[in-house]
This record gives C-alpha cells, sequence and structure tokens, in this order.
C-alpha cells in the first residue's frame, strides 16, 4: 500500500488506499469476514496507426515462413525427380541441340571414337562415393580430377565433350593410365549436362589452360573444337584402369530450411516486442 489514512475515531472505519484500491476494514471484522479487494482494471496503452503498421513485421515474417516452407517441399521434390530422371532408360542423342535444353540429367545413347590428346581436366574434385569405387580411398585418397575428352560421334559429323570420370591426382596425366585410354569406335551412356555458371568462391577459368575449375562450355569448346555438348559418362562403360565414371551430382541449393527459420524467428521475436509494448497490462 502507497499509504495509510490515519484513524479519525476509535469506532471509525478505517480505509486503506492503494492507487484506486478502496476496502472497509471495520465493516468487515464486525461480521467475521476478511477484507474485500476490489481492483481497478488494468490499463493498456492505446493502439495507434503507427503501432498497427508495426503489426505488418510479424504477419510477413509469418507469411514468409509459410512460403518457404513450400519452397523447401517443391524443391525436395524437384531433386527426387532429377534424381529418378539419371537412372531413366537412355535415348538417342538429339540432332537438334536446342532440345538438349530440356535434357539436363537425362541420359543418352552415343557411339564413337575419343580423342585422348585434346582431354582437359575438371577439379579439385572429390570421387562420389558408392560400391563401385570404395577400394580407390584406401589407394590414394578421394582427391583427385574429372577428365574430359572430345568425342567424335560415329554417325555425324560433329565432337562433343564427354567426362569420362574421376581419377587420383597421381593419375592425371594420361601416361599414368594408359590402359583405360581406349582406342577406336565404343558405345557412350552419358547424362547431358548444360553449362554451369561459375560458383560463388570459385576461382576464374583462365583461357588457354586445359584446367577448369567449373563446366564452362564455351571455353572448353573453343579450345577443343567441340559442340557445345557435354555428357557425364556413366559407369556402363568404364574402362579398366581409366577414369571411374559415374561422377553425376544433383546439385541444386536447398537452403529453405535455414530460411524458414530465419522467417518463424523473426516473426516470433517482433511479435513479442509488439505484445510487450501494446498488450501487456500496465
Amino acid at each position: 500500500m502507497n499509504f495509510v489514512l490515519k484513524t479519525l475515531r476509535s469506532n471509525s472505519k478505517v480505509l486503506f488506499r492503494d492507487n484506486a484500491v478502496l476496502f472497509s476494514t471495520n465493516s468487515c471484522l464486525r461480521q467475521g469476514h476478511k477484507p474485500l479487494l476490489r481492483k481497478e482494471a488494468p490499463s493498456y496503452k492505446k493502439v495507434h496507426s503507427y503501432g498497427w503498421i508495426m503489426l505488418v513485421i510479424p504477419a510477413a515474417s509469418f507469411g514468409l515462413g509459410v512460403w518457404q516452407i513450400q519452397r523447401k517441399s517443391w524443391k525436395e521434390e524437384l531433386i527426387e525427380e532429377l534424381q529418378e530422371k539419371s537412372a531413366s532408360a537412355p535415348i538417342e542423342l538429339p540432332t537438334n541441340l536446342d532440345e538438349l535444353q530440356q535434357l539436363e540429367y537425362r541420359p543418352v545413347i552415343v557411339r564413337g571414337t575419343f580423342l585422348h590428346d585434346k582431354e582437359i581436366y575438371m577439379g579439385p574434385r572429390s570421387i562420389k562415393e558408392d560400391k563401385h569405387n570404395s577400394s580407390l580411398f584406401s589407394e590414394g585418397g578421394n582427391q583427385g580430377y574429372l577428365v574430359v575428352t572430345p568425342f567424335k560421334l560415329a554417325d555425324r559429323d560433329e565432337t562433343i565433350l564427354v567426362n569420362r570420370g574421376w581419377v587420383p591426382a597421381k593419375n592425371i596425366k594420361p601416361a599414368s593410365r594408359a590402359r583405360g585410354q581406349v582406342e577406336g569406335d565404343v558405345n557412350v551412356i552419358g547424362i547431358v549436362r548444360l553449362n554451369e555458371n561459375r560458383p560463388n568462391f570459385a576461382m576464374k577459368n583462365k583461357e588457354g589452360s586445359n584446367l577448369y575449375f567449373y563446366r564452362d562450355l564455351n571455353s572448353m569448346c573453343a579450345s577443343t573444337g567441340a559442340s557445345p555438348i557435354f555428357l557425364d559418362q556413366t559407369i556402363d562403360y568404364n574402362a579398366p584402369g581409366g577414369p571411374i565414371g559415374g561422377q553425376t551430382r544433383v546439385t541444386l541449393r536447398n537452403e529453405h530450411l535455414s530460411y524458414v527459420i530465419t522467417w518463424f524467428s523473426l516473426g516470433a521475436v517482433t511479435s513479442y516486442m509488439w505484445y510487450r509494448m501494446y498488450l501487456k497490462p500496465r
């Protein structure tokens, strides 16, 4: 209590006041009851137009969090669809290059001859782990390079690029894997891959070099004379002693879970701040 009024008389009522709280004890004590407390209703800060505008922030954050949940589900379904597509039955390579734009991650079958003297490399790369190459880790580690070799097609006057697969860094020179340099016409099943933009923080490809950090088809084709067609060879036609095929990876950014956490956290924090400012009783 903030203060107590002094006793006016011995048989008079004693009034206790705590801000707007009043009660009488004398009459209650005569009747044998405890004093009854009558509290004033809690007061709230009036919400002005600025306060309602501030409420847009938690509402928008919640909406963006829900949207990112939907985006996460869509991205996971897309990754699964591309993985299934890469495992589908191979088709013939179309003659119209424009059709390739719709065939990324789709297997195609081609026949032709490797031009080993023009091979180029992508890396460094780690080998894709699976049951077919697990023994390589004990032989030379999992760091190496992808061997990309021009491939002269047998049924048309055209040369494409085939990523034959991964080799350890110690075997990047062709002489160290001469047994795997197949000659003559061979069949190849490969996964169609399109041009790759420079990844964040990746080094820029150097002109005139035979080593590439990412799949830059314009530069690769200019240095090898090949058409802008790039295939990742599967494990179906791996040559003994040659590169290890089957290095295709479905690489789509899927950071939507972190976005979900971010937006919902922002919504929760700003909602609590709005509650403290406008709804919490004084």
